[in-house]
């Protein structure tokens, strides 16, 4: 069964693109538009991992792995966030509230698709 991952990001073509790079890798790929549909999504759907933006309208992103670390979610989060060094303080917070790894915009999708591999070939895949 495909691994599935949950894209949480307000900037559309982020999502889209992303979306279409890891469908390529033969993934599932749910996504959101802000925290609060994430965290909705996530509850609906079996996700393998889920890669979020930080900084986002509704609920932002280190709600998002502060929400999921706090019900006991064992599941990878990959955040990102802009370049800035506020972004990167951003990122330092979202690993100390539990991110599994971080990532600063703007990435080469190479450089996230590596990511992605690691992480989800590290996991046992889910039983049907």
């Amino acid at each position: 069964m495909k691994q599935t991952i949950l894209v949480v990001d307000d900037e559309a073509d982020m999502c889209k693109s992303l979306q279409e790079r890891l469908m390529g890798e033969g993934y599932k790929v749910l996504t959101a538009s802000d925290g609060r549909r994430g965290l909705r999504i996530y509850h609906e759907h079996f996700v393998d991992l889920v890669i979020t933006d930080v900084l986002m309208p509704e609920l932002d992103g280190l709600e998002v792995v502060r929400t999921l670390r706090g019900i006991g979610a064992a599941v990878p989060i990959i955040a990102m966030s802009g370049g800035a060094n506020r972004d990167l303080d951003f990122l330092v917070e979202a690993a100390e509230f539990g991110a599994t790894r971080t990532i600063s915009k703007p990435f080469r999708l190479e450089e996230l698709i590596v990511i992605v591999h690691d992480l989800l070939d590290s996991i046992p895949h889910h039983a049907v």
